[in-house]
């Protein structure tokens, strides 16, 4: 990670901490639980779900055991469930959704929460001379990085970058308040599912 943004982000973990407090946390894309180790200790319980099992392995020797459970699943097509969840996070994951599919993923995200939720989401701004550039734009308006590793390899991802209004008028249709909020590098949407 780069250093200018590691104070960034000791602010964000310390506003994450506290937001689902005593909640039921449905978790899209976990990843290697980077944030769930943030969250977790102060929820009721976390269901964490992320695609890919390597990821989830990682996940789950970050995470002392107990609060969280950690689920393989797809983001658009989340498995059914029992438990009906009062909140919802995803870290850096609605960047890589196609804006053809935002809809269809909060449609289904919805679905899994119960009236009243509290959702976040928190990603990357684009920023001149720190972000990696925009290779490419398709006609859908998603845009493209080309990620380079350490292998030497040369992989293009889907990262887009949305402004707060158009955040905001996403989700406008579905919440009764929204806020969003940003740092130097980060942003953050917090909303709550209108009933």
């Amino acid at each position: 990670m780069k250093p200018e943004r590691q104070p960034n982000l000791r602010e964000m973990e310390t506003w994450i901490s506290g937001v689902f407090a005593g909640r039921l946390v449905l978790e899209i894309a976990c990843g290697t639980g980077y944030w769930t180790q943030f969250f977790a200790p102060n929820a009721n319980k976390v269901v964490a779900l992320d695609a890919a099992e390597e990821t989830l392995t990682i996940a789950r020797h970050r995470v002392p055991p107990g609060k969280v459970e950690f689920i393989q699943g797809d983001a658009y097509e989340l498995p059914a469930r029992t438990e009906s969840f009062d909140a919802a996070f995803a870290g850096f994951w609605w960047s890589h959704i196609p804006l053809e599919r935002i809809d269809q993923f909060l449609r289904g995200l919805h679905r899994a929460l119960e009236p009243g939720a509290t959702v976040v989401f928190v990603d990357n701004r684009f920023v001149q001379g720190s972000s990696t550039p925009i290779s490419e734009r398709d006609d859908d308006g998603n845009t493209y990085q080309y990620r380079s590793l350490s292998d030497g390899s040369k992989h293009r991802v889907l990262k887009n970058f949305p402004s707060r209004e158009e955040l905001l008028s996403l989700v406008g249709p579905y919440a009764s308040s929204a806020a969003y909020r940003e740092w130097d590098y980060f942003w953050a949407l917090e909303y709550t599912l209108a009933a």
